[in-house]
């Protein structure tokens, strides 16, 4: 099996990155999201994180 992440726009807050992080690694968004948020809260690493994966992720549209 050859897993993929993607942004996942079906299940978006803002790009979709959080939703396609958790579903690669078959945990709950919601979890994703808090812990992205600490980390750009703690020190700006999450933002700048999610900005690049935003950018670089492909859609799952794509993808499938």
């Amino acid at each position: 099996m050859n897993k993929r992440i993607y942004k996942n726009r079906q299940a978006k807050k803002i790009c979709g990155v959080c939703a396609g992080v958790a579903e690669y690694f078959d945990l709950d968004p919601t979890l994703v999201r808090v812990g992205w948020a600490v980390l750009a809260l703690a020190a700006s690493v999450g933002f700048w994180a999610y900005l690049i994966c935003a950018l670089v992720f492909p859609d799952k549209s794509e993808v499938m």
